[in-house]
């Protein structure tokens, strides 16, 4: 069975989510985060970089948001979170599961912080440009890829839910609003939701 290492009303809600969407029994680890339980060496073990979320899967650990999504979404393919090897749909798939960590996060701070970046020499582009693509994308809808969910959705739903949403660092906009809705509707997201709470 696979461990999931989580902590509440952290970053792991989004490994969380995809786990639920799943359907498939799994073991919450908790990582007491407050008290350092991710600097010990057994943990870091599991992820050297001392954060959640990690998985391990029999003698397979990784770490990452998107890579665990990536992962488990193969491991059950029964859920149907990611379009089958040769499925023109798989390359966009991979494209927006890894635009929220590589892009969205990087944009959402830059817009926290107010750091200027040149638009060249910053690997994401610049914040107004990351989320006018993706509103743009978003008003096709009503997932990521088109009618079909995927590991996708949870990776970016989970990025304009902490984002938009939660935190008010990004400005709404119609199309993230009505995407975040949807999101928020998934039973699995609702399950994912009352865990992180803690």
């Amino acid at each position: 069975m696979m461990q999931l290492y989580w902590a509440p009303r952290s970053r792991s809600f989004t490994a969380l989510w995809l786990m639920e969407e799943t359907g498939q029994p799994y073991e919450r680890v908790l990582t007491d985060i407050t008290a350092g339980a991710q600097r010990a060496p057994a943990y870091l073990a599991i992820n050297p970089m001392g954060k959640v979320p990690a998985l391990r899967d029999g003698e397979a650990t990784l770490a990452e948001a998107a890579a665990i999504c990536a992962y488990v979404a193969e491991r059950c393919p029964g859920a149907r979170l990611a379009p089958a090897l040769g499925d023109p749909l798989r390359a966009k798939y991979l494209y927006w599961l890894f635009f929220a960590p590589s892009c969205i996060e990087p944009a959402m701070v830059q817009i926290a912080t107010k750091v200027e970046m040149s638009p060249v020499s910053a690997g994401w582009g610049d914040a107004q440009r990351v989320f006018d693509v993706l509103d743009a994308n978003l008003t096709k809808g009503p997932w990521i890829l088109g009618e079909d969910f995927s590991a996708a959705d949870v990776a970016i739903g989970s990025a304009l839910n902490f984002s938009v949403r939660l935190f008010k660092m990004v400005p709404s906009r119609p199309s993230f609003d009505a995407y975040i809705a949807r999101c928020v509707a998934r039973p699995a997201f609702q399950r994912a939701e009352q865990l992180a709470a803690g």
